[in-house]
């Protein structure tokens, strides 16, 4: 069993290199940020003001998240619906930020993430995944890139899903979630004091994907098959 925990800012390519990563290593890949996304999707439909503790903790207490793998994908599900598509949009991605900063969101998450870890050896990827989710994993790894390059990374993604939004509003949502992120009184996004930074500004994908698999065998090789 094994565990390696890959935290960063937002559009650092967390998600898309865990899990080719996880493929070449024979391990589960957990998108945790899937998870917060799915818990703001939820909130956002019913209209939940976020301020309102009570009201966000009656919402938690009707719902259910739960993720499966099919043909290699994780895919999401609140209360039985697959919301894999729906939570992928700007706004989504806002609400992942505003909801992951509420203490109960994260109580409520927190179970779900440590028990799919004790289970079976998971890549997991996140905003604290290496200091709080798993402080005790095999490997850490504190993925980032520049903004600039991440927005351009991600307006490409956004745009190849058909989604009309600028480089602009995208820089701007990353910067935006960044500010939140890393100022949030729970859980901030940071570095573990034990993890391994890889900055990919200047890599491409499968140099980023080459790094980050010499990382985890480099510093768990009797885990890797």
């Amino acid at each position: 069993m094994v565990a390696v925990a890959i935290d960063g800012p937002s559009g650092a390519g967390k998600s898309t290199i865990a899990k080719a990563a996880a493929k070449q290593l024979g391990l589960i890949y957990v998108d945790t940020g899937a998870l917060y996304r799915t818990v703001g999707y939820a909130m956002a439909r019913e209209g939940t003001n976020l301020d309102d503790e009570d009201a966000v903790k009656q919402v938690l207490s009707r719902i259910r998240v739960t993720f499966s793998y099919e043909q290699g994908s994780q895919r999401v599900y609140l209360n039985g619906e697959d919301v894999s598509e729906k939570i992928r949009t700007p706004e989504m991605s806002m609400m992942a930020s505003r909801v992951s900063a509420l203490s109960s969101v994260r109580v409520f998450l927190l179970d779900l993430q440590r028990d799919t870890a004790k289970r079976q050896s998971v890549i997991m990827d996140g905003r604290d995944i290496g200091t709080v989710v798993l402080p005790d994993a095999d490997v850490k790894i504190f993925l980032t890139a520049s903004p600039q390059i991440r927005a351009k990374r991600r307006h490409q993604e956004l745009v190849e899903k058909g989604q009309q939004v600028t480089f602009e509003e995208v820089l701007n949502d990353v910067l935006q979630r960044d500010y939140n992120d890393s100022h949030r009184e729970i859980a901030p996004l940071k570095q573990a004091d034990d993890a391994v930074l890889l900055d990919t500004s200047g890599y491409t994908l499968e140099k980023s994907i080459e790094e980050v698999v010499r990382i985890i065998k480099e510093a768990a090789p009797c885990s890797i098959k």
